[in-house]
């Protein structure tokens, strides 16, 4: 009964955002378990999605469900996607949507067990296209009539979906209980006495935009600079920041220029093959793919090119005062990856082939990001470390998959991952979590942010963030609260592990995090290295439980 309603239930949440199209009453879909096969009339669902009536054929699928839950799955199969037919067509034939239709297809087949990518393809591009627009009923009467759904791979689907939920909430838990007693097991401090490291610093901040281009590459692009306006001679740190997918540097500016105010230099670059420009441009039909995949090699070695600008700059343009033997590096989702590999961190393709062709990989959004890398060949991909990279903060990072155990351990500096509870891109449960303990770095924290999300939503698009709200009952965070999180910890991190500032040290507590929050509904998990084994046993402990 079970298997019924999971095959229903797939149906509903493949198409949810979408809106409804009558279908032709001969019209029928397969349903597998095993040697079973049981059809559906499409006029079958649609007139239960259109007053709720139940047909005989559509009774059988619904004999586990409860009339109460009918509303929710007819407004599945009706509600509406307004979504860019050109964008429909394009986004599945990039190297990603071409991955989700060949994993989608092993679950919904054509005649003989072939893999259903190539109808699904159609069938979504088709109904995008139609006049009555994109939906599930007008996706399904563009399927032949020689499809069918295997209800044993939808039923996989379901556990697995399930089982990241619940590592989800585990994480949650977890991590309040270890941010707990990693703060009653630290020094007493009144954080209400002491300088607040989100408030900004003394100094002025002037921002300039450079352009630069890597002959050896081919490859131009602009960068954002903060300068702290500091008389004499004193030594300025340097920070480089590594913008996420489809993002750009002015996203970060507000951080950006907090920390500068403290004493930093901080410098930006665009990385034109992963930005919010070839996003644009993508969209526009400019490219095939959502990004290039040579930006897993260009990235890493944009950051060197700004580092090695600075160093040519720094006699003259800034009286030699920057210090470039110690480089702080930060970044943001795929920012974030960037971060680790100049850190340290190696790319293991050979466990990130073995990620990417695990069943029901496709929940994990960033595995999918990660999977691109397999069309590059490994050389392309070695020699990414900068060894004047001193310390990473890396936040929502996509790096479990393509790092690996053996790869992450190879980070040696001081690292932060900062992680969002609500993050769907790059999960903590799924992306940070092992990674956190496969870290053999002697300094290391992670934080999460109860209701983190992943982008930040006054930057992205108004019809993307209405359809966001308008798909979910989530009430997250404000992002000056999470700002507020970043900004309290980054600060003390660099100040520590570059400037070498013991007074920031209590910062870098959790019972810092649990200040922070304390009057918050949104909390600050916090954990260091010394809950690390721990956490491990956690996580063994949920695979346990959920094999």
């Amino acid at each position: 009964m079970k298997g019924q309603l999971v095959g229903l239930a797939l149906l509903a949440v493949a198409g949810s955002g979408l809106l409804s199209q009558p279908a032709r009453a001969e019209e029928t879909l397969s349903f597998s378990y095993g040697p079973l096969i049981r059809s559906l009339k499409l006029s079958s669902l649609e007139a239960f999605a259109k007053d709720g009536t139940v047909e005989e054929d559509l009774g059988f699928f619904l004999a586990a469900v409860k009339p109460e839950q009918y509303p929710l799955l007819r407004k599945a199969l009706t509600t509406k996607a307004n979504v860019d037919p050109l964008i429909v067509s394009r986004f599945f034939n990039t190297g990603i949507g071409e991955d989700i239709l060949e994993r989608l297809g092993k679950a919904i087949t054509v005649l003989r067990g072939e893999n259903g990518k190539l109808v699904l393809r159609a069938a979504l591009v088709n109904a995008a296209f139609s006049e009555e627009g994109l939906s599930l009923l007008s996706v399904l009467d563009q399927l032949p009539t020689n499809i069918q759904i295997h209800g044993e791979k939808v039923l996989g689907a379901e556990k697995a979906t399930e089982r990241v939920i619940a590592a989800t909430e585990r994480l949650n838990t977890v991590m309040s209980s270890l941010t707990a007693a990693e703060a009653e097991a630290q020094p007493v401090e009144d954080y209400a006495t002491l300088a607040n490291p989100r408030q900004p610093g003394p100094y002025t901040v002037s921002k300039d935009v450079w352009t630069l281009t890597d002959a050896t590459r081919d490859r131009s692009f602009y960068v954002n600079v903060y300068t702290p306006k500091i008389k004499g001679s004193t030594t300025i740190p340097v920070i480089v920041l590594s913008h996420g997918l489809a993002s750009r540097p002015e996203d970060f500016a507000e951080v950006m220029q907090q920390i500068a105010s403290h004493g930093y230099l901080i410098a930006a670059p665009q990385h034109p093959g992963s930005d919010a420009i070839w996003l644009q441009e993508m969209l526009r039909g400019l490219h095939q793919d959502i990004f290039d995949v040579n930006d897993f090699a260009n990235r890493p070695k944009d950051v060197s090119f700004v580092i090695d600008e600075l160093e040519r700059r720094n006699a003259d343009q800034f009286n030699g005062r920057l210090d470039l033997e110690r480089v702080g590096v930060a970044g943001h989702s795929f920012g974030g990856y960037t971060a680790l590999a100049l850190g340290g961190a190696q790319v293991d393709l050979a466990y990130l082939k073995q990620d990417c062709e695990r069943p029901y990989a496709a929940l994990n959004v960033s595995l999918l990001l990660q999977c691109q890398a397999l069309k590059l060949p490994a050389q392309e991909l070695t020699g990414l470390q900068d060894g004047r990279t001193a310390a990473v903060f890396a936040a929502n990072p996509v790096n479990r998959s393509i790092f690996g155990k053996e790869g992450i351990g190879q980070l040696k500096v001081p690292v932060v991952m900062a992680s969002g509870s609500y993050d769907p891109a790059t999960p903590p449960a799924l992306e940070q979590a092992a990674s956190f303990t496969w870290l053999t770095a002697p300094d290391k924290y992670w934080l999460i942010v109860q209701g983190q999300a992943h982008v930040n939503f006054t930057k992205i698009d108004p019809g993307i963030k209405d359809a966001i709200q308008s798909m979910t009952d989530l009430t997250l965070p404000s992002q000056g609260l999470i700002g507020g999180y970043m900004q309290g910890m980054a600060l003390p991190f660099f100040e520590v592990h570059l400037q070498g500032n013991d007074t920031y040290k209590p910062y870098l507590r959790s019972s810092y995090a649990d200040y922070l929050s304390r009057d918050e509904r949104f909390k600050l998990f916090m954990v260091s290295g010394a809950s690390s084994e721990k956490l491990s046993e956690a996580i063994e402990a949920f695979r346990k439980e959920y094999p």
